[in-house]
């Protein structure tokens, strides 16, 4: 079964809101990815960018993941009003992530297909025809 988390995208200051939020909710990351922790794929970050956050995971209560990441520059800034968030769906199987992202992305815009990550995921992002944002997840690592 499908669990539905949101993901906030910030323009480099993710690390500083995620300490703001666990400082309200409690609990511990369970993961931080860096921009300079991904294997370089063919594609070298700035300088200025490896230590943005590409990933980070907050848990709060007893099913809920709070996740974000730095917009890299070379994607512009994130517009307060608009895709700062995304819905993510973490799934329990590739065959559940291909279903769903099929029936999302429908008539919608994808901006990653779905497909093998170096963070070890099966991820896509897209907005779907009715502009909303979802990001679909499947790890063999809890988010």
């Amino acid at each position: 079964m499908a669990k539905i988390n949101p993901h906030i995208h910030f323009n480099g200051n993710t690390e500083e809101a995620f300490e703001f939020y666990q400082s309200v909710f409690g609990g511990s990351f369970t993961k931080i990815v860096r921009y300079k922790d991904l294997p370089n794929m063919g594609y070298a970050f700035p300088e200025n960018e490896l230590n943005k956050i590409m990933q980070i995971s907050l848990p709060i209560g007893d099913s809920s993941v709070l996740t974000g990441s730095d917009v890299p520059d070379i994607l512009g800034q994130v517009s307060e009003n608009e895709n700062r968030s995304k819905i993510t769906i973490s799934v329990e199987s590739k065959e559940e992530a291909d279903k769903l992202f099929n029936g999302l992305s429908a008539g919608g815009t994808v901006e990653m297909p779905l497909s093998e990550t170096p963070w070890c995921a099966y991820f896509a992002a897209f907005r779907d025809k009715y502009g909303i944002e979802w990001m679909i997840n499947f790890s063999v690592q809890q988010i």
